[in-house]
């Protein structure tokens, strides 16, 4: 027998009854205020509510069917105040077309629900961790992105060297990541001048921070005046508000200094290190990682985008002390000039030597899978996909966890996928929260054991 299905559509103006919403609690306060209103109105006119409401009631049930008549009298009488409240909130808030109503009721269901998501702390910089951060929001509203003011070069340089402020190239890229849609203002964020004399090659979002920089004294209130314009998911900081600038000493010994000139060298990096040496970092930074339930290294350039921001002492201080679940996104490709050769365990290397701690992860995230066919620029420049070199870092007692991560574009160059990253990541963490769980449960069930054989 052939089993028949029905689908039951629910009408869209029903969604302002789904869950989580937090405004059927106040449907209710409004029904009674407006009951209590009117029945105070009543007596204040002498009109004697409650005999008259018992006489129309006592008539009613004589003459209707009392079923049909109470089913009717709900449904109507819901649905004309649900379309009035709507209605006049629709009025405040100035949506008359029918998409806006739409998207309003969307944008406040998906920002209600994600309030809940976990506490994440993304550190890095460049345009790893932006790419990052559009497929983590999804997940969370409570996202702090970490980013690097190591940055001397194009745009965000030019600012730092005429203007004295930190590097808005990075910053500016993780609030339009951030942002809660991709609309006007958003593409306005990330718009760069062709053309201009003192303007070509600027970013309006770069000339815009600084601007606002300019205007509240530091960087911090200006990322957050210019986070309320994008109204983004979550908040951008600064590692440091000192004048960090990179330098690197090299295999044969030499010093390079500045950022965009180390991946220049040719040569290649024993070590990083920051001018001034001992960089303080955002209280706000600190804060975060303390509070945080899982704390995301990378992706991103390893010593222009993610280690820079392990130099800061305390920030890799506070990393290892965390008890948050903790992993490294690995880069697909090696990097010419920063990873040549390098393996996912040289990436890891890396960073434990530069941070100075242990337990600064519990797992590597890498790439498993690439298409046939790759850009022949990546030969041309001596960039190779990144071996994952698993008995290297498992020794060190580190996971690993291995998936398809990339996105190919029309050149055939891969990148890192947004929503694969944030579903891999998302995976992840809800695995290890559900072993710790068991891990409790298994603990206490010992523990019983141990008390009932005691006694």
């Amino acid at each position: 027998m052939k089993k028949i299905s029905y689908k039951i559509r629910m009408p869209k103006e029903a969604g302002w009854l789904l869950p989580g919403l937090q405004i059927k609690r106040w449907f209710g306060l409004i029904i009674l205020g407006t009951v209590v209103a009117l029945l105070g109105l009543c007596v204040i006119f002498n009109m004697k509510p409650v005999y008259f409401a018992v006489g129309m009631l006592k008539y009613i049930a004589v003459t209707v069917n009392q079923d049909l008549l109470g089913i009717i009298l709900v449904l109507v009488g819901a649905y004309v105040f649900l379309m009035g409240w709507k209605n006049t909130n629709y009025s405040i808030l100035d949506l008359t077309e029918e998409r806006d109503q739409h998207a309003l009721l969307e944008s406040l269901y998906k920002r209600r629900k994600l309030n809940y998501g976990p506490k994440i702390v993304a550190v890095g910089g460049g345009t790893g961790l932006s790419t990052m951060l559009k497929g983590i929001k999804k997940l969370t509203n409570n996202i702090t992105a970490v980013v690097t003011v190591g940055d001397d070069g194009g745009s965000s340089g030019r600012l730092r060297q005429e203007m004295g402020i930190l590097p808005p190239g990075d910053i500016r890229n993780c609030i339009a990541a951030l942002a809660d849609d991709e609309d006007l203002v958003t593409k306005l964020f990330q718009y760069r001048f062709k053309v201009g004399d003192g303007l070509e090659g600027h970013s309006f979002g770069n000339l815009f921070l600084t601007a606002l920089c300019s205007i509240t004294g530091n960087m911090v209130r200006a990322v957050q005046e210019s986070s309320k314009v994008l109204n983004i998911r979550g908040r951008v900081l600064p590692s440091t508000l000192d004048d960090m600038k990179l330098a690197a000493e090299m295999d044969d010994g030499s010093i390079v200094e500045g950022e965009s000139n180390i991946p220049e060298s040719g040569k290649k990096i024993k070590r990083l290190f920051t001018q001034p040496a001992n960089c303080k970092p955002l209280p706000e930074v600190i804060k975060a990682i303390k509070e945080a339930d899982l704390i995301i290294l990378g992706p991103g350039s390893l010593y222009t985008s993610v280690i820079p921001n392990l130099l800061i002492k305390d920030i890799s201080v506070a990393i290892s002390k965390s008890k948050a679940k903790k992993i490294y996104v690995c880069n697909i490709m090696t990097q010419p000039g920063e990873t040549t050769d390098y393996t996912a365990g040289d990436h890891v290397q890396a960073i434990l030597d530069h941070a100075g701690c242990s337990h600064m992860m519990d797992a590597v995230l890498v790439n498993n899978s690439l298409p046939e066919e790759l850009s022949p620029d990546y030969k041309n420049s001596n960039s190779y996909p990144v071996v994952v070199d698993t008995s290297v870092i498992k020794a060190k007692n580190i996971d690993i966890v291995s998936t398809r991560l990339y996105e190919e574009n029309e050149q055939k160059y891969v990148r890192h996928s947004p929503q694969r990253l944030a579903r891999a990541i998302s995976y992840w963490y809800k695995k290890q929260l559900k072993n710790k769980n068991n891990k409790v449960d298994s603990d206490k069930l010992h523990k019983s054991k141990r008390i009932i054989k005691e006694i």
